[in-house]
């Protein structure tokens, strides 16, 4: 059988894996538009609309990158996909369990320090070295989010906290199973995500007597956000995940956190703070001084 490999799914080199993951971060720091756009849904029907167009995205981008079915390279890869796919679920709903239970702010802190945990997972599963540039930007970053944070009020409850922290080390381990299963295809893992998250968000709709049935608009701007925003940002993360190492590749995504402000103030006209401008530039510092000094090693090496 013949496959076409679309150019954008083509081999690429570190220099792409740094624009594919920054480009993964552009695309889920749209996701807080998308809800805003969402009129009666709530968040369990929004995810399994969302993820059910994102299972059957993944399925079509699968089957023309490679013409074969995803369920074929599952069985192949193994246990990483597995545990990529279940690690992306837990991100997921550790995530959705603590923006309902605590601040936006405190989870926002704690969601950052996915860095750190796949920088000490990657070591220690993978023996993936990790650089001090990379260290100290972490650092740096997760000083920005703080101030970023600061000015903003709310209740902290440790099971939101537990919660969040829940979702980042969900997202760390798939970041580092990416990495274990590299030499591999792990698209199908993303795939398998959506459709663990199918069986669940169906299970807990049913639990709570919602509808299975959304209206036009609604479940036109779930499906879309599965496709446009989620499913083709962790297509992107997962194609640069085959050059970058793993601390990188979660200190990259945090792009999402810089850039999601913008865009609730340019289209929703939702007021930037000073905290958020400061906090955002030294974000923005740490994320190009980590590339940066990436390049400037792959010259010397």
């Amino acid at each position: 059988m013949i496959s076409w490999t679309p150019p954008i799914l083509a081999k690429h080199s570190h220099k792409h894996g740094l624009l594919y993951v920054f480009s993964a971060g552009l695309l889920w720091s749209t996701v807080g538009l998308g809800i805003r756009m969402i009129e009666d849904a709530v968040v369990w029907q929004i995810l399994l609309y969302r993820s059910i167009s994102m299972s059957l995205f993944l399925y079509i981008v699968i089957r023309l990158r490679s013409g074969e079915s995803p369920f074929s390279q599952i069985r192949c890869i193994g246990f990483p996909v597995a545990l990529a796919g279940f690690a992306l679920v837990a991100a997921y709903s550790g995530g959705i369990y603590a923006i309902q239970n605590t601040s936006v702010a405190n989870a926002m802190l704690l969601f950052a320090t996915a860095p750190f945990i796949a920088a000490i997972l990657g070591w220690l599963v993978l023996r993936e070295p990790v650089r001090l540039a990379t260290w100290i930007a972490i650092a740096v970053a997760l000083c920005g989010i703080l101030i970023m944070v600061s000015d903003k009020t709310g209740n902290v409850s440790m099971q939101g906290s537990l919660g969040a922290i829940g979702s980042a080390l969900g997202f760390a381990v798939f970041t580092v199973a990416l990495r274990w299963g590299r030499s591999g295809e792990m698209l199908p893992s993303i795939f398998l995500s959506g459709l663990f998250a199918i069986v669940i968000m169906f299970c807990i709709c049913q639990f709570l007597g919602l509808s299975l049935v959304l209206d036009l608009h609604d479940g036109g701007v779930a499906m879309g956000m599965g496709v446009f925003q989620v499913g083709a940002g962790l297509i992107l993360y997962t194609l640069g995940s085959r050059s970058l190492p793993a601390a990188e590749l979660a200190l990259l995504s945090l792009a999402e956190v810089l850039l999601a402000p913008l865009w609730v103030w340019l289209f929703l006209n939702e007021t930037v703070s000073i905290n958020t401008l400061v906090g955002g530039t030294i974000l923005l510092i740490s994320i190009v001084g980590n590339a940066v000094s990436g390049k400037q090693r792959k010259r010397l090496s």
